[in-house]
């Protein structure tokens, strides 16, 4: 890494004095030069989420600044900002393909959001402004660790336990043992004592399983007033942060920070997020009060008290309650039919009824980081090779961090001497390794994200973009980069592709009927209740980030609730500083896009059950257009272009609103 740092810095000083505005002196040759130190410092990442170790954090502790310092180097660069104004503004600019001038103009648009292009004061100013804010959110999100360390409750009775499953309760008595002193007897999870803390695998379980109301209260309060007071108090940077970002804006030439974000975003603009918010809205609320309304009437059966009223840290107890009665399966009665290598057959499989493509296991043809991880090849129609990637499906808690994720290897990129480099994948899940002689048993969410991030993959293996900058889902807006992986969401619910994946371990049969129909129709419970509360967070994030002029943020929290919720927050409600997405995270005016996405994935899998889900011929065509569109063209053009050349229009919210329940479904071909 050193050796690669000091020659790019070397080259870009070179580059600097004598960069020529064309896409050979510009875009090919900063490209040239960075590649290097991208790739192997690209290498060097994926190491530390798969095989992580006290060496190699040293190793990349010792040099992550200097890389981070070199890349940031070249943002803000006024040499080539201004070789890349001048080949916008010359008579090559005409003879670009749309790909290359769309890499150009995002280059620019990252260049000035990150104020290249200010001077003197102003840019003195901006660069403080950068400064202090990567410092609150550090700060923010410290608090937020602190106070939600600081807070716990140790049970020592039963009784005080009573409905937590063996899980919950093994965790609790874990989590006991950190505060006793030594020499006494340790917790069990038959005995105690149990500790319930603040973390979402504590808290969660604890409110939707706990049969005692008051101690749900104890634990929804402290857990809704998280870093609102003391040494830890949040409420000061959030308003520092809000002001910093208004003013950063102002400097940028925007009228407030929310237009900034959706600058680098598909969206248009602030109108579009909160036209799409209010028809989620207008879908959603009135829905919402049925399904708090069918809660309470099912809690007063339950409970045999006629006149009970539903509190806040009551609701997950109850969901979890009629969620058990309505659909009465379990992860572990669905994991049999969910054997892995059945499930990549299956996903192989779908894969090629709808984009032609095969996939074929090459393990040992390339080396890999662990013997448990898988190599595969992918072919087109023709039987050309046109990618590969590499699959890691399985938990190691010592060396490999929580969650799944698609990252690329290599980008797909013409060669100087017009040959092709092919696209490779990383695709990573966390999945139940296998025990004894049998094969992994994966739970049905498993196998969803395992379909989620080879939807990714197939973005990144599938383009047909020549250039890096924009191949795959390079220079794809980040609130459209989850179509590809929500759409392939969507096939672990389809009748015959759940058919052919589904299939008992042990016997070969296929998973009942009556059971494919409760995982279908457990995908819309409570949506209404689900849907507002991703639309409450969304309006708030952009009314404080484009509204709010300084004052109460509470205040303002406190209005946005009384018409995003059905059941007004409690007084003392300070979620607001525990919001690590807008305060420590990349979410600032951009919550939305979790929403944005899902239209776009919803609407496009409409296409395929407008075509026809049973038609084996509609199917295929709808696949090949959606692999020649959406998969295909990557960041070489818009997303709404690419959008509506697959889709034939603009997106709509109405597949949504019917996939989750919120409007009537109409009848399908």
């Amino acid at each position: 890494m050193r050796a690669l740092l000091e020659r790019l810095n070397a080259d870009l000083d070179a580059l600097e004095r004598d960069v020529q505005p064309t896409w050979a002196g510009t875009v090919e040759r900063l490209s040239t030069l960075t590649e290097p130190l991208g790739l192997a410092w690209g290498v060097v990442n994926h190491l530390m989420g798969v095989q992580n170790s006290a060496e190699l954090r040293e190793a990349h502790a010792a040099v992550e600044g200097d890389v981070v310092e070199t890349f940031m180097r070249v943002g803000q660069s006024v040499p080539l900002y201004r070789a890349y104004k001048t080949l916008r503004e010359g008579g090559e600019w005409a003879r670009l393909e749309e790909a290359q001038q769309r890499v150009v103009e995002a280059t620019l648009r990252d260049m000035d959001l990150s104020g290249v292009g200010l001077e003197g004061a102003a840019l003195t100013r901006f660069q403080a402004i950068e400064r202090e804010l990567a410092e609150l959110s550090t700060r923010f999100a410290n608090n937020v660790i602190d106070s939600t360390k600081a807070w716990s409750m140790t049970l020592t009775k039963p009784e005080e336990v009573a409905g937590l499953p063996p899980s919950a309760l093994a965790m609790a008595a874990q989590a006991a043992q950190q505060g006793l002193p030594e020499g006494a007897p340790a917790p069990t999870p038959e005995a105690g004592p149990w500790r319930i803390t603040l973390d979402a695998p504590s808290f969660g379980p604890f409110l939707e399983h706990s049969r005692r109301p008051e101690l749900r209260e104890k634990v929804y309060r402290a857990y809704v007033t998280r870093a609102s007071s003391g040494p830890a108090d949040n409420t000061p940077l959030i308003e520092r942060i809000l002001a910093l970002r208004d003013e950063k804006a102002k400097l940028l030439g925007h009228g407030s920070f929310a237009e900034v974000s959706l600058a680098a975003k598909m969206a248009p603009g602030v109108q579009a997020v909160e036209q799409l918010l209010g028809e989620l809205r207008g879908a959603a609320r009135a829905r919402a009060q049925g399904e708090l309304d069918e809660l309470t009437a099912f809690a007063r059966k339950q409970s045999g008290d006629a006149g009970l009223k539903l509190e806040l840290w009551d609701m997950a107890f109850w969901a979890e309650r009629l969620r058990e009665e309505r659909y009465a399966y379990t992860d572990e009665e669905l994991r049999p039919y969910f054997a892995l290598p059945r499930v990549l057959e299956g996903l192989f499989d779908t894969a090629r009824r709808l984009f032609g493509v095969t996939v074929r296991a090459a393990d040992g043809e390339a080396p890999v980081w662990d013997p448990s991880v898988r190599f595969f090849r992918m072919a087109d129609e023709s039987g050309k090779d046109i990618a590969a990637f590499y699959l890691d499906p399985y938990s190691r808690p010592a060396t490999k961090r929580g969650g799944a994720w698609m990252n690329g290897a290599l980008d797909r990129k013409r060669l100087p001497d017009g040959s092709l480099r092919l696209p490779v994948a990383y695709l990573v899940c966390n999945d139940t390794p296998p025990v004894g002689d049998k094969p992994a048993l994966l739970t049905f969410r498993e196998v969803e994200t395992l379909f989620h991030e080879f939807g990714h993959g197939l973005q990144h293996m599938l383009t047909r973009v020549d250039y890096p900058e924009a191949a795959g889902i390079n220079n794809v807006e980040w609130d459209a980069v989850e179509l590809p992986s929500q759409f392939m969401e969507n096939w672990c619910f389809h009748e015959e592709t759940l058919s052919r994946l589904a299939r008992h371990v042990d016997t070969g049969e296929p998973l009942p009927r009556a059971l494919q129909e409760k995982i279908r129709a457990g995908r819309i419970y409570r949506a209404a209740s689900m849907t507002l509360r991703q639309v409450y967070f969304a309006t708030l994030d952009l009314e404080l980030h484009h509204r709010h002029t300084g004052g109460d943020v509470a205040e303002t929290q406190r209005r946005v609730a009384r018409d995003n919720t059905v059941v007004a927050p409690l007084p003392e409600d300070r979620f607001l500083c525990a919001f690590t997405h807008i305060f420590a995270g990349g979410y600032a005016a951009g919550y939305y896009s979790y929403k944005w996405a899902e239209v776009l994935s919803a609407d496009a899998f409409s296409a395929f059950e407008e075509a026809g889900l049973g038609d084996e011929r509609a199917v295929e065509s709808t696949g090949r257009r959606f692999r020649d569109t959406v998969l295909a063209l990557g960041g070489s053009r818009h997303p709404l272009v690419v959008f509506k050349q697959f889709r034939g229009r603009e997106p709509s919210t109405q597949p949504l609103l019917q996939q989750t329940g919120l409007v009537e479904q109409r009848p399908r071909a």
